[in-house]
């Protein structure tokens, strides 16, 4: 067999064998496999498409590619969560402290910013000192002894899945839904979790626009996850607007620990709670008023946002931030962004989240630098009724920063039209049963 002949297959239409996909993935992983031939045998898989069977295979291969992260001898069960990205998604601050403060352990490795999607290691670098580099021994021995721990993925956990989604992005085929899902879900089953929620995005600030789409990749996810033994839940969330007030490293940082203390009722806070709530049904077998109390519970009383302060401590951060918003500073330079005519308002997340680029509080490209303070404060919403003049969003940026290119694109968020848009739900679907 070579890497030749499993490309020559899958480009014929065939169904590979769980052996042609593995023996692809160490190809892939050890370096005989060249990017043009990672190119090709991607852009086989985004138009001949995959069986579902191949698709386990192939996650289950990448999964197996480097190391797996080792289960904490504290019994479980242990949850984990993976959003497919957006603009003020900061879901995972709020979810994970309080699925710890309510007795389920959560286990989350996570992202970077990049294009107009936020990262939530970059917000959770914002508390000074914070590492988010642990190694998996480190890892697994914080959410043993705290409860729970974010942190980035090391070199070796997935290493085929890095090099394949390196090759995707600049080829054209990163929407392929087996494509998607296997990478999604090789990095889920390296890590020890028991219950996974799957939040999918689609609409104007998503990835997938239709939600025919997103459900479609939901299930398919729903569906590995199952099949490896985790227990799986989705839910198909809209992402036409941000679901935060705010876009910003420290911003969101701010805003989740006012939706833990219970100050900060918006989107954000629903959804962040209403995921809390359905892992905890997931994982404890709980009945949807149990998990609700128990999450009000863990807010009211304190728990979830100490669990916030001692996961920022034991990874190396100033948990004193989460109470003195001076050790989180925005930028210092403002610009409003006005409405142009009288009308109703209509949101756009996409132009929002590149305008916190050109502030410096995202990335272009991987590596570059983020501005932690760089900020935007969206002040209306899809639906409301506007006058010209009224201030919509304000910009939050280094003063020394032109913030020319940013307002232009900002402005790009905002339209105002003659008769109320309807606002989508938020929630499209939730996918949580064997059967469904």
């Amino acid at each position: 067999m070579t890497v030749y002949d499993v490309i020559d297959r899958k480009k014929r239409g065939f169904a590979l064998t769980e052996g042609e996909i593995r023996f692809f993935v160490q190809a892939v992983t050890d370096g005989r496999a060249s990017d043009a031939q990672i190119a090709a045998f991607c852009m086989a898989v985004l138009w001949r498409g995959m069986t579902e069977e191949e698709c386990f295979f192939l996650t289950d291969a990448m999964a197996r590619s480097g190391d797996i992260i080792p289960r904490p001898a504290a019994g479980g069960p242990f949850a984990d969560k993976h959003s497919t990205g957006g603009v003020s998604d900061s879901t995972s601050l709020i979810l994970v402290p309080v699925l710890a403060a309510c007795g389920v352990r959560c286990a989350k490795y996570s992202g970077r910013a990049l294009g107009h999607t936020g990262g939530t290691l970059d917000k959770l670098e914002s508390f000074p000192g914070l590492r988010v580099s642990l190694t998996a021994e480190e890892f697994a021995r914080q959410v043993e002894e705290v409860g729970c721990a974010i942190a980035g993925q090391t070199a070796r956990i997935v290493p085929a899945d890095k090099r394949m989604y390196a090759v995707r992005d600049v080829t054209a085929t990163v929407d392929s839904i087996p494509l998607i899902a296997s990478s999604v879900m090789s990095k889920k089953l390296a890590s020890f979790a028991d219950v996974i929620l799957l939040d999918v995005k689609y609409g104007e600030g998503a990835f997938v626009r239709a939600p025919e789409d997103a459900v479609r990749l939901a299930r398919t996810m729903v569906s590995l996850g199952r099949r490896a033994g985790r227990t799986m839940c989705a839910r198909v969330t809209c992402m036409d607007e941000p679901p935060g007030d705010w876009v910003g490293c420290r911003a969101e940082v701010r805003e989740a620990v006012g939706v833990l203390r219970g100050e900060v009722k918006n989107d954000l806070s629903a959804l962040s709670l209403s995921h809390a709530a359905l892992l905890l049904r997931a994982a404890l077998g709980m009945t949807a008023e149990q998990a609700d109390r128990r999450v009000r519970a863990a807010l009211d009383s304190g728990a979830a946002l100490q669990k916030l302060r001692a996961m920022v401590a034991a990874q190396g951060g100033d948990a004193r931030a989460a109470d003195d918003f001076s050790l989180l500073p925005l930028a210092a330079g403002r610009a409003a962004v006005r409405a142009e005519a009288d009308g109703y308002l209509r949101v756009r997340a996409t132009p929002l989240g590149l305008a916190c680029v050109e502030l410096g509080g995202g990335r272009q490209k991987a590596g570059d630098a983020v501005d932690a303070g760089a900020a935007l404060h969206l002040l209306r919403r899809t639906g409301d009724a506007v006058r010209r003049g009224d201030v919509l969003a304000e910009l939050y940026f280094d003063p020394a920063r032109d913030p020319a290119a940013a307002l232009g694109r900002a402005r790009e968020g905002f339209s105002v039209e003659g008769a109320p848009p309807v606002r989508q739900p938020l929630v499209y679907c939730t996918i949580d049963k064997e059967d469904d």
